[in-house]
């Protein structure tokens, strides 16, 4: 199997480069009134191309982390168990520290405690734990035995309509531990899309990752594999979609038939990719996407804290004053592109600002790890 010096897998750090870019521009158009569907999030049910950014950086979080837990012998011993709740709490701390951001004399009985950082955190820690704790081949009867525990429990115990928005089960159990004011109220009314209940299925994301990791790590033949990969990943996409015709596919719920759906498409991704670049060697074409690839939750890191700062400053237009996002995207991005096409400029623009900060990172080859 072809590596870059580092022994890491060229295929990933493309792969995990591409999301965090395609994270990035759809976490910031230039105006949420103005963006082409496909960079869209589902209202509710459903699936678009921005619904997998999350669960694919899950799947990679998962390929990633059974070849940095290669030196521990990928098994649990004090080294390991040491390492991964570092990097757990160090995630989850820096999670909460972009919701808090630059807020800090905020009133604190209302600070959303979760966050996409935080489900990393969890998701990645309980899930390492799951993969050096059971053998490869039963992974796959914990993975269902999760996903099914969490469909009987939004089933059972989600009221008249139980993947509704109102009434899911979810809603209920993260009020009960996190308290109705720590939760996010970006849908109307008090719910976490990454809230703890439905962080039980997003474990099971890192750990189909994991398993696609071993297949990659310890496989010789480098064409046996994108084809194994090739195979699992259309099967898992394929069951995900017909589950979805019992439980929808919803990514702020995380049903089981999103994670297979999601992780299946993510597998299919990852064989192409690393069919070009580890297999066929041509990897030209993914040196842009290196650069994120190589500093990807330190650069998503950064994008939050850009993104929060542009918000909090302001700037005199006129007898009014706007923040410097809405200037950009006013002032700059509209006039030269209209208005859909500026606000995909100006993310387009952020993720370039954002880029260039971590070329400067990748030459120097300095790499943060959360």
């Amino acid at each position: 199997m072809a590596k870059n010096s580092t022994d890491r897998l060229v295929s990933l750090d493309i792969f995990r480069g591409l999301t965090v870019a395609f994270m990035i521009i759809v976490n910031t158009p230039g105006s949420w009134q103005h963006i082409y569907s496909p960079l869209r999030h589902a209202k509710w049910h459903g699936c678009t191309p921005t619904d997998l950014v999350f669960p694919f950086f899950l799947f990679i979080v998962g390929v990633s982390t059974f070849f940095s837990l290669k030196k521990y012998g990928n098994e649990i011993n004090g080294s390991s168990i040491l390492r991964i709740l570092r990097r757990m709490a160090a995630i989850f701390a820096v999670g909460l520290f972009l919701n808090i951001f630059p807020y800090f004399g905020r009133d604190y009985s209302t600070l959303r405690i979760m966050g996409v950082l935080q489900r990393i955190a969890l998701a990645y820690g309980i899930g390492a734990f799951i993969c050096l704790a059971v053998k490869r081949d039963y992974l796959w009867i914990v993975t269902a035995s999760l996903l099914l525990v969490y469909w009987g429990l939004l089933y059972f115990l989600g009221g008249t309509d139980p993947y509704s928005l109102e009434s899911n089960f979810a809603i209920k159990a993260d009020t009960f531990i996190l308290g109705e004011k720590h939760l996010y109220k970006g849908f109307g009314i008090p719910f976490d899309p990454e809230g703890l209940l439905s962080t039980i299925p997003a474990i099971c994301t890192v750990i189909i990752g994991y398993y696609i990791g071993e297949i990659l790590g310890t496989s010789k033949s480098g064409g046996t594999s994108v084809l194994k990969l090739l195979l699992l990943g259309t099967a898992a996409a394929g069951l995900g979609y017909l589950w979805g015709m019992f439980l929808p596919i919803n990514k702020p719920l995380w049903t089981g038939s999103y994670v297979l759906y999601t992780a299946g498409i993510a597998t299919v991704v990852l064989a192409f990719i690393y069919m070009i670049a580890d297999v066929w060697k041509f990897q030209m074409f993914g040196i842009p996407f290196i650069v994120f690839g190589t500093n990807a939750l330190f650069s998503f890191f950064l994008a939050g804290i850009w993104t929060k700062m542009m918000l909090f400053i302001k700037i005199h237009s006129g007898a009014d004053s706007i923040t410097l996002y809405s200037w950009i995207y006013s002032k700059i991005c509209v006039p030269i592109a209209g208005n859909l096409n500026g606000s995909l400029m100006f993310a387009l623009l952020q993720m370039l600002f954002i880029w260039s900060l971590a070329l400067i990172m990748y030459r120097k080859k300095v790499m943060i790890r959360l």
